[in-house]
């Protein structure tokens, strides 16, 4: 498995705006081959923002890299420069590679 995070750093005041942007788009995923999951994801409120984190699971790196590549990412990111007034800077992307995974 291989993991896809985003941290998205909120302004204060903006999380309802945030929200509806992501769960208005079409994120085109369920019909990509080799993803897994996708979770969005509310953490604690700091003084200057609201943290979110975006969690994608795919079944391999392969799989992440070609939907990169796709036009299925390129339609499902188009105009997301257009929020910038929402964000604290920029999204950091981070990515995890499975070492070990336990099932219920």
């Amino acid at each position: 498995m291989y993991l896809t995070t985003n941290r998205f750093r909120v302004r204060p005041g903006r999380e309802a705006d945030f929200e509806a942007v992501w769960t208005a788009r079409d994120s085109q995923l369920p019909q990509v081959p080799g993803f897994v999951s996708f979770h969005l994801l509310k953490g604690a409120r700091k003084d200057d923002h609201t943290l979110y984190l975006s969690h994608t699971l795919w079944a391999s790196e392969a799989a992440f890299t070609a939907w990169t590549r796709s036009e299925a990412f390129r339609s499902a990111h188009r105009g997301a420069g257009g929020h910038a007034d929402i964000y604290l800077g920029p999204p950091e992307l981070e990515v995890f590679t499975s070492v070990q995974h336990i099932g219920a």
